[in-house]
């Protein structure tokens, strides 16, 4: 358990945050398949070494812990690897994490996959084959990973790829990023409407450098951090033409908790308007970008406005059910949450913990979001070491940019 001591904001800090876990995670599936890529900035996270060690194995099986990307994308890569067979296994939380509809797209495809314990969930066996199949459809409302984990391997199709999306898109903006990194290399592609098309590659990729932006996921704390302290703080590798779905963020608390964000070089500056007023409450949906939730709810809820924010079903099969999660945390700041299977509603508030003590569910997410509040209270956070599955370096950025209020 970590003890954060009541502290304030250091002026005009910089940090340096590690390159985006989903870019990087697209990349290293897109280099193992076709080559001729090179990545720098590459993530730092573990789910990123988890997904680049399993793409180096040999091994019969492959035990990924935690790490939903590396399962998914996973998933359809061995689908694809003719001739070798192997079992993809991971955590006991992960074999709770359904991957039914990724599996059913793939088998539709022509894949042999098998579970090998509870129908609809890992551990999979998985025997490469050559898919010459190419249309298949899926639900749009499921993890937008299922679906790019399709795309990243529909260019290795001898036939490419053509997605049928039925209902409403969740995450859409991570879809849009796994198609530009396929654009990028010159992989034809298409997307209109509810229908995607991959075209395939025969042979390399054009040669491709890629510098990868630090992570909008990331950055989203270091914005809570200024919503709270109210000074200036600097992020490095950030970019106004971002692809990053979660660059949202900055529209976000620009709206709510009036923090501008300023684009220079290859930084950005949150800068928090100094008239700032609370508003009278919060109307969010975050069906494109349902990481940031757990920010916006633990600011809103430190600052206490009413909030409600919808488009969030997908949170309840992450690391946790992060919607049980974030009801049961944010009761400890004195914040009475309700929610269904897709929001969360907060409108009454009453005076918080005499201690307050953040349980983290192995959820990364969890104790960081919650550690601003630490320029409010002293807070504890329970097993502090599950940053490491995005962003393992938070605690030392966490205490260089703050100073413990005596």
């Amino acid at each position: 358990m970590m003890l954060l001591r009541k502290s304030k904001l250091k002026e005009n800090q910089t940090i340096a945050i590690g390159g985006s876990k989903s870019i990087s995670n697209r990349l290293l599936i897109l280099e193992k398949l076709f080559g001729n890529i090179s990545i720098h900035n590459l993530s730092d996270s573990k789910d990123s070494l988890i997904l680049e060690q399993a793409l180096s194995s040999a091994a019969d099986t492959i035990d990924i812990g935690h790490a939903g990307t590396a399962m998914r994308f996973l998933t359809a890569f061995f689908a694809v690897q003719e001739g070798r067979t192997v079992l993809l296994t991971g955590s006991g939380r992960m074999k709770q994490r359904p991957v039914g509809f990724l599996v059913n797209a793939l088998r539709e495809l022509g894949a042999q996959i098998e579970y090998t314990e509870k129908e609809g969930f890992p551990p999979l066996q998985i025997t490469g084959t050559r898919l010459t199949r190419n249309q298949v459809t899926i639900p749009a409302h499921i993890s937008s990973q299922f679906i790019s984990a399709l795309l990243l391997i529909g260019a290795k199709l001898p036939n490419g790829l053509h997605v049928k999306l039925e209902g409403e898109v969740t995450s859409k903006p991570y879809i849009e990023l796994t198609l530009s990194i396929l654009t990028q290399l010159g992989i034809s592609n298409r997307f209109e409407k509810n229908r995607i098309t991959v075209q395939s590659l025969t042979g390399l990729p054009m040669p491709k450098a890629f510098r990868v932006e630090s992570d909008w996921s990331s950055a989203s704390y270091f914005y809570a951090l200024a919503a709270l302290g109210r000074k200036t703080i600097q992020l490095k590798s950030f970019f106004d033409s971002s692809k990053q779905g979660d660059a949202r963020i900055a529209e976000i608390f620009e709206q709510n908790f009036r923090i501008h964000t300023c684009f220079t070089a290859d930084l950005i500056t949150l800068n928090p308007v100094s008239d700032f007023q609370n508003p009278a409450r919060i109307t969010l949906n975050m069906n494109d970008c349902p990481d940031l939730a757990q920010t916006v709810c633990v600011v809103a809820a430190a600052l206490r406005i009413p909030f409600k924010i919808s488009g969030l079903a997908t949170l309840k099969i992450k690391e946790t059910d992060r919607l049980l999660a974030l009801q049961n945390e944010l009761r400890k700041t004195g914040a009475c949450a309700d929610i269904t299977d897709a929001t969360i509603q907060c409108d009454t508030f009453e005076a918080p913990d005499s201690e307050i003590i953040i349980k983290t569910y192995d959820d990364h997410r969890m104790a960081m979001s919650f550690a601003p509040l630490c320029l409010l209270y002293n807070v504890r956070i329970e097993n502090p070491a599950v940053v490491e599955k995005s962003y393992p370096a938070f605690w030392q950025d966490l205490n260089s940019l703050t100073i413990i209020d005596p």
